[in-house]
């Protein structure tokens, strides 16, 4: 809710998906959007190729922000878009996927707007529904996954997580596809948390660099998980995806004995 303390500033801020590494997966919007920024506050994980579609004269800021790494701290880039937004700013903050999808999105638009800024928001492709398209694997299906849930596997500090047995209980009564971001450095924990819910072999898939020239994926049961993401070398930025909707592509793996990682061209 606006504070009505603060009278709306000259400037404007669009939160702008922009998908999940693709350049040709932006949205016409969101390529809008971009060319008439004056300002793009860019997440680490966009795309060069979309960032040059910027006006030559816009002011770029890389605000990079990634698990494990040294990142950008979330107060700072608030501050930076109420500021040049304040200053009469076109302000784009460039995200990888989807600002309402795991990418503090609600959060900025909470403080943009209890600081009288005025904000709109362009979805984007989010990596989750990237990853297993690109194997031509969906989500949801009418024998295999009724519905699917979209999770983080990083909790923010101080916060207990997720409750990965509850959540296996669900999906294996309701026949939900699990699409967990940000879970890569945690599987051990995930896996063991699912295992009590979830048969040992359901099928998972753990898809790296979902929609680039570079993507790898695995494909293995869940009771391998962990081992196969060792195995492989799989690392951020990944996503696994857990569900009956994968059993094709782990059939296929068994009928042909191969190496369980692929490179996707």
């Amino acid at each position: 809710m606006k504070n009505s303390l603060h009278s709306p500033a000259s400037g404007h801020v669009t939160l702008v998906g922009a998908g999940p590494g693709d350049p040709e997966l932006l949205t016409l919007k969101a390529l809008k959007a971009i060319q008439l920024a004056t300002v793009l506050l860019v997440d680490d994980l966009v795309n060069d190729a979309i960032v040059a579609h910027a006006n030559p004269a816009a002011r770029i800021v890389h605000v990079g922000k990634r698990g494990g790494c040294k990142s950008t701290p979330q107060s700072f880039i608030e501050r930076l878009m109420i500021t040049a937004a304040q200053e009469g700013e076109n302000v784009v903050r460039l995200k990888g996927g989807d600002p309402f999808i795991f990418g503090r999105g609600g959060e900025e638009v909470e403080h943009l707007e209890e600081a009288g800024i005025r904000v709109s928001v362009i979805n984007g492709i989010t990596a989750g529904l990237a990853a297993v398209t690109s194997l031509n694997v969906p989500l949801t299906h009418r024998e295999h996954a009724h519905g699917v849930v979209f999770v983080t596997g990083h909790a923010k500090p101080g916060d207990s997580g997720t409750d990965w047995p509850a959540l296996a209980s669900a999906a294996r009564q309701a026949k939900l596809t699990l699409v967990v971001y940000m879970g890569v450095s945690g599987a051990a924990d995930i896996q063991a948390g699912l295992l009590q819910g979830l048969d040992a072999a359901t099928p998972v898939a753990v898809i790296q660099n979902a929609s680039l020239p570079r993507q790898r994926h695995a494909v293995c049961t869940l009771g391998e998980l962990q081992a196969t993401i060792t195995r492989e070398g799989l690392a951020s930025p990944s996503v696994i995806v857990v569900g009956d909707v994968m059993s094709g592509m782990l059939a296929a793996a068994d009928l042909n004995d191969a190496a369980p990682t692929r490179q996707v061209r």
